[in-house]
């Protein structure tokens, strides 16, 4: 397979599994010419949040706002934090997270890089965004409720979103929808799933897809192996009427 030079490159929910990002970066070996995008959640679950956010943070790599990092948010900007929402992020991965920065502390330019994260990216013929839309609203009053959480109702739209951009997305794990297998990607009408659960036991793969040549690279973070595929070797695609999320994915 011939590969074009200056590609876009795409890459799913990282989850703070920082080894297995540097070897997906590896087998995919960007260069200066090439524009890399995240697709938000680089952190919780995984053992290195921190050097995960470093990493994106300091090679000004661009990223969108994941639920997890929203998340955060909350939890460190406002006055009064109920019980019960801290531990609903502690238990969605944030222990990791507070584990992997010295004292436990959160320094204050990674609040302020996840302040500025934007809700989507827009690249023309494609749309990057955490969790997908909401298929009754328009975009304008889309906010990240919609854009970081929703799931269901945008997996089983009959019709694509947008008439002339791909969307492609995260959040919600690929085997979770039904008939997709661990380690595939997942497409419906006008939007395509690249989470593929590397923080999850049962698959483990981090997914990074080349756009410019729909090339699909994947690392297991949990044993030494990594792949190269056409889109079309990688994807399982869903049918509307079917969509249920199965679960293996809360938050």
């Amino acid at each position: 397979m011939s590969a074009t030079s200056h590609r876009r490159i795409v890459i799913g929910d990282v989850h703070g599994h920082y080894k297995g990002l540097m070897t997906l970066l590896e087998a995919i070996a960007p260069t200066s010419d090439d524009q890399i995008y995240f697709l938000g959640d680089l952190i919780d679950r995984g053992p290195q949040s921190s050097q995960v956010v470093n990493f994106v943070k300091d090679n000004h790599y661009r990223c969108v706002l994941g639920n997890h990092e929203q998340m955060l948010l909350n939890i460190l900007t406002n006055g009064h934090i109920p019980t019960p929402t801290m531990q609903a992020w502690l238990y969605s991965g944030g222990q990791a997270t507070v584990a992997s920065y010295q004292q436990a502390t959160i320094p204050p330019d990674h609040v302020e890089w996840f302040k500025a994260l934007p809700t989507y990216i827009d690249l023309g013929d494609v749309w990057l965004t955490h969790a997908g839309v909401d298929p009754t609203m328009p975009l304008v009053e889309q906010t990240a409720e919609q854009l970081c959480w929703v799931r269901d109702k945008f997996h089983s739209i009959d019709k694509p979103y947008f008439p002339d951009k791909l969307m492609i997305v995260g959040h919600t794990i690929t085997f979770t929808l039904p008939g997709v297998s661990p380690g595939k990607l997942a497409q419906g009408h006008g939007w395509l799933d690249i989470d593929t659960g590397a923080y999850h036991t049962r698959s483990g793969w981090l997914t990074g897809l080349d756009v410019t040549n729909w090339l699909v690279y994947q690392v297991n973070v949990f044993k030494p192996s990594v792949r190269t595929l056409s889109l079309e070797e990688a994807v399982t695609t869903i049918e509307p009427a079917r969509v249920m999320v199965s679960g293996g994915k809360g938050r």
